[in-house]
């Protein structure tokens, strides 16, 4: 039997197969008979955290479906490098590719949830998949795996701490939530109403104040195409980083997991470096969601960009930052979707992109809304940075506490909390 790693052997552990941890249930029903009962699928659960993110009608799912209980395990035995398994805080019904993991005297289900997160579980799941499209294990495979048995005292400790760090990070995710969404309405209002207070007029792009003007994108500075070039497969680090659409995300920001690079040998390539404060604009591709897309160009090092990407390097009186906002708040509105066309891709090209009416208020005006905007970004990226830290040491504690690197049994956690579940195994004890 395969045996969990561990970095020593802690006094007071057992090791047990999984089997005589938990059980799996089999019980079923038909959804109909649910009785309004809440019914999770695979998409209900989060994945890589122990989260529930949603919750189904038991009335639009057919077929049998199997039966869990409050404080059950759900452990989704599709594609298990996924990480998909919750501690059930109330009865219902689920797919059944998912496990229903009932835990026996040996084991707390608040500790047996994050077992089933860790990454010793996770890989001797994974080993056990069969199905290449389709890859699952199944409980006949699983129960056999010999994982470690602390003391229930130790557990309950475990799970608490885990559970604190994990309840930080699903903190931080409302605030992303509510932050950007605050930055959204702030967009708006700051374009469609300034900051001076004023009357409003209509315009082909909606109402805007009186004193600002309406003129086209390419007045506002020069724009041209990137290079035509096949880079996708060019990612070996010769020549010049190369930004392509996909390394624009949807917010506005830079995802280089794939970097490309081109060797710039014309002087029409040349022409193509970008200096900090360019604007990209993603004119074309094969989403409607994507069209649009804008980033703010402020790298170090010599870049250059492809012929999706439109770069837009606005003249002295127009405020870059303002003006990437701006283009910013179109596509969130939709504005470049109801204009493109759609063949074989989204597109929206240059001489639209030209003429596109661009509100313009005065410079300091630009300035203020520009200001303001970066306040507001800068309290998104606060908190994406902070919950990237959780999110990390959520994990480093879950290896170092499930292979016994660190021990928390003569740790004083009671300040943590518990929640109801967590309540109830403490009066099992």
């Amino acid at each position: 039997m395969d045996k969990y790693r561990l970095y020593q052997q802690p006094k007071g552990w057992e090791f047990q197969p999984l089997s005589a941890c938990c059980d799996a249930v089999s019980a079923t029903c038909d959804p109909s008979s649910a009785d309004g009962q809440p019914y999770l699928g695979l998409e209900h659960l989060a994945s890589g955290a122990p989260a529930i993110v949603g919750v189904g009608d038991p009335h639009t799912v057919r077929s049998a479906k199997t039966v869990f209980q409050e404080r059950d395990v759900l452990y989704g035995k599709l594609r298990p490098y996924l990480r998909k398994a919750v501690l059930t805080p109330f009865d219902g019904i689920c797919s059944t590719d998912i496990i229903v993991l009932r835990s026996k005297s040996l084991m707390l289900p608040e500790f047996l949830v994050y077992l089933l997160h860790s990454d010793h579980f996770v890989d001797r799941a994974k080993a056990t998949t069969s199905g290449v499209n389709h890859p699952r294990t199944s409980w006949s495979k699983l129960k056999p795996f010999v994982v470690p048995v602390p003391p229930l005292s130790e557990q309950k400790k475990i799970a608490a701490l885990l559970a604190a760090v994990q309840r930080a990070v699903e903190q931080q995710e409302r605030l992303i939530a509510l932050t950007t969404e605050l930055k959204k309405a702030l967009m708006h209002k700051l374009f469609t109403e300034g900051t001076r207070g004023e009357k409003r007029k209509d315009t082909e792009i909606g109402p805007v104040p009186e004193s600002w003007s309406v003129v086209p994108l390419h007045s506002t500075g020069e724009v041209i195409y990137g290079i035509q070039a096949a880079v996708a497969n060019n990612t070996m680090p010769i020549g010049t980083k190369i930004i392509t659409n996909k390394n624009i995300t949807l917010d506005g920001d830079f995802d280089f997991e794939k970097q490309s690079y081109f060797q710039i040998k014309t002087a029409r390539h040349r022409a193509t470096i970008l200096k900090k404060g360019d604007i990209l604009f993603n004119w074309r591709s094969g989403s409607k969601e994507h069209l649009g897309k804008t980033a703010f160009f402020d790298l170090d090092g010599e870049w250059t960009h492809s012929s999706f990407i439109l770069r837009i390097r606005p003249s002295g009186n127009v405020s870059n930052r303002f003006l990437f906002y701006y283009l910013l708040w179109l596509r969130e509105s939709h504005y470049f979707v109801k204009l493109h066309t759609y063949m074989v891709n989204a597109k929206f090209n240059k001489s639209a992109v030209n003429a596109l009416p661009t509100a313009l208020p005065e410079r300091s005006e630009q300035d203020e809304i520009a200001y303001s905007l970066d306040a507001a970004v800068q309290q998104v990226s606060h908190h994406r940075a902070t919950h990237a830290a959780l999110t990390s040491l959520f994990h480093t504690l879950l290896h170092q506490l499930m292979t016994a690197q660190m021990r928390v049994d003569r740790l004083d956690l009671s300040d943590l909390g518990h929640g109801p579940a967590e309540a109830e195994s403490e009066e099992a004890i």
